[in-house]
């Protein structure tokens, strides 16, 4: 069956990624011939380039360099999913999707760290993300000098254009034509709108407040030998079905395809430097309990906000005596969290939020800063539609207990649930360190240490605020407010100088030459948009960046 995108550029989307067309046709959802003829180079080899974490930056790198001919292996800590064998439809059943390895949490706001901003295996947290994959908007790029606040990235978002266009149409993503930011079209047409986002529609409506369907990386019809979805409500345990993307379906397997290998379950634990030249050599790894090193010419770490700084941090030398490219101190400073409260509204209507994709009708109509209010920055809101298991925690964390979360819960199918994602602002002191305690590989685990500031706390209030009138607004008896977070960037920022940032502009560490790091915690600032399509595509752009040099080991 051929797709016929929006656009008509099919012939091309599927030139540019074919994976949607290598998943066999039928039921099963990996193709399992890929796997079992995939390339595997031995340690001793000196490849191309190795990548630590095979997620949304470093799948998308990999996919890019064996295309560009490269020699290329990835190492995930965690599993190589079958979707058919190791996902289910079971929220108490799909824990294992995230990571849940040691970690110390601190501050004076601490960051919970699992289903909503952890990832583990290959394909990431985008396994089990929502699949919302809106654009970051102009301004995100310069905040500093915008809005006297945040940090200003290296380049602008005209820069990152292309690559969001050819994101986009690799996942593919679907939606209503975008009106904020940069207005931009989608290759796919809206998903049809269910009982939560009707609600959600009316209240904006009745408001003034502007709303879109969209934007999802999930296929509105068959795409290649993808399934349509079928609004069964479980993208955050992992789309059985295929039509929701993650890196596992979209890019892997054209990458393999193309000569790379993926080394599941194989545990980074330093980056190794060169002492006379100052230049990555490889990476020592733990696999079946044996330690590995794996030789390279280029060491891309993309092992995500948490993980990265704490790899760079474990991986001291004479060089590098308080971690590798941590002259300045910048190492697992500045990481930001997004406020994410959730605002549930109790209707004498059944809504059953959860017979569609979680996120489906938004609006930033509140994203860019607002003279007239307290606080710089903004905030975007969407549909989410938490499931029994997490909509019960929420009702816990408010100490409903017993008979009373017993009716709550009988409650369920009355409620409809929106979310927001605030911008918290990048401050130095909310940071990854080394704990004193080690994991199961020796390892020093990550303490991430967090603490709002004034402006966090005031866009909290606002967007709280803003979802309670428009639930009333659609006709609500009655609403509440779950304060939380969600995603992590940062860590490993990109800046115009060694002083101002970890790497430069084209994701390459300014202590080493042939290092680079190409996950959300190279991201500047976070916005109010959902990372993934942005960390796909500021990874697709260091990818194009590379392998461009004139001297492309170097």
């Amino acid at each position: 069956m051929r797709t016929i995108l929006r656009d008509g550029s099919a012939d091309a989307v599927r030139d540019r990624n074919a994976s949607a067309w290598l998943i066999p046709a039928g039921q099963r959802r990996i193709n399992e011939k890929l796997r079992a003829e995939m390339r595997h180079y031995d340690d001793g080899d000196e490849i191309d380039a190795v990548i630590v974490g095979c997620g949304a930056g470093g799948s998308t790198m990999l996919q890019r360099l064996a295309r560009a001919g490269w020699r290329v292996a990835a190492l995930d800590a965690g599993p190589f999913w079958d979707p058919d064998r190791d996902w289910v439809s079971d929220e108490a059943g799909s824990h294992h999707l995230y990571w849940t390895e040691p970690r110390v949490i601190a501050g004076t706001d601490p960051v919970p760290l699992g289903s909503n901003n952890s990832g583990r295996g290959v394909g990431g947290s985008m396994v089990h993300y929502a699949g919302f994959a809106p654009r970051f908007h102009p301004s995100d790029f310069h905040t500093a000098s915008a809005d006297g606040v945040g940090h200003d990235w290296p380049f602008a978002y005209d820069d990152l254009k292309p690559y969001y266009e050819a994101i986009e149409g690799e996942l593919p993503v679907s939606g209503e034509d975008w009106p904020w930011g940069d207005p931009h079209r989608y290759p796919h047409a809206p998903h049809p709108v269910s009982g939560n986002g009707e609600v959600f529609q009316r209240g904006a409506d009745a408001l003034g407040i502007e709303t879109r369907v969209g934007p999802v990386a999930i296929t509105n019809g068959r795409f290649g030998h993808r399934q349509h979805c079928i609004y069964r409500g479980f993208c955050l345990q992992g789309c059985k079905v295929n039509a929701k993307a993650s890196p596992l379906i979209t890019h892997v397997p054209d990458a393999l395809a193309h000569g790379a290998e993926v080394r599941p379950d194989a545990m980074v634990v330093s980056v190794e430097v060169d002492e006379r030249t100052g230049r990555a050599t490889g990476v020592r790894y733990v696999r079946d309990g044996v330690e590995r090193f794996q030789r390279a010419a280029h060491v891309i770490v993309a092992g995500y906000s948490i993980e990265t700084p704490r790899l760079l941090l474990h991986s001291t030398s004479k060089r590098f005596p308080d971690g590798l490219c941590n002259d300045f101190d910048l190492v697992g400073r500045y990481l930001m969290v997004q406020g994410a409260p959730q605002t549930g509204g109790r209707f004498a209507d059944e809504i059953r939020m959860y017979k569609a994709p979680p996120p489906e009708v938004s609006s930033e109509s509140f994203y860019e800063t607002d003279p007239a209010k307290p606080y710089r920055r903004g905030f975007s809101i969407q549909t989410v539609s938490p499931l029994p298991i997490t909509w019960s925690e929420h009702f816990a964390g408010q100490k409903v207990w017993g008979d009373d979360l017993r009716r709550q819960m009988r409650d369920f199918v009355h409620w409809a649930c929106l979310g927001a994602l605030c911008e918290f602002l990048a401050q130095p002191d909310n940071r990854v360190t080394l704990a004193g305690q080690r994991d199961r590989h020796g390892m020093p685990v990550a303490k991430f240490s967090y603490s709002q500031c004034d402006n966090d706390r005031a866009l909290m209030k606002e967007a709280s605020s803003t979802m309670e009138q428009i639930l009333l607004a659609a006709g609500a008896e009655h609403v509440t407010t779950f304060h939380r977070y969600a995603h992590l960037v940062g860590g490993a920022r990109m800046g115009t100088d060694e002083r101002s940032g970890v790497v430069d502009g084209d994701c390459r560490s300014f202590a080493v030459p042939n290092l680079l790091v190409t996950d959300g915690s190279v991201l500047p600032t976070q916005g109010a948009a959902n990372p993934a399509l942005t960390i796909m595509s500021v990874a697709a752009r260091a990818a194009d960046r590379l392998v461009r040099r004139p001297d492309p080991r170097g």
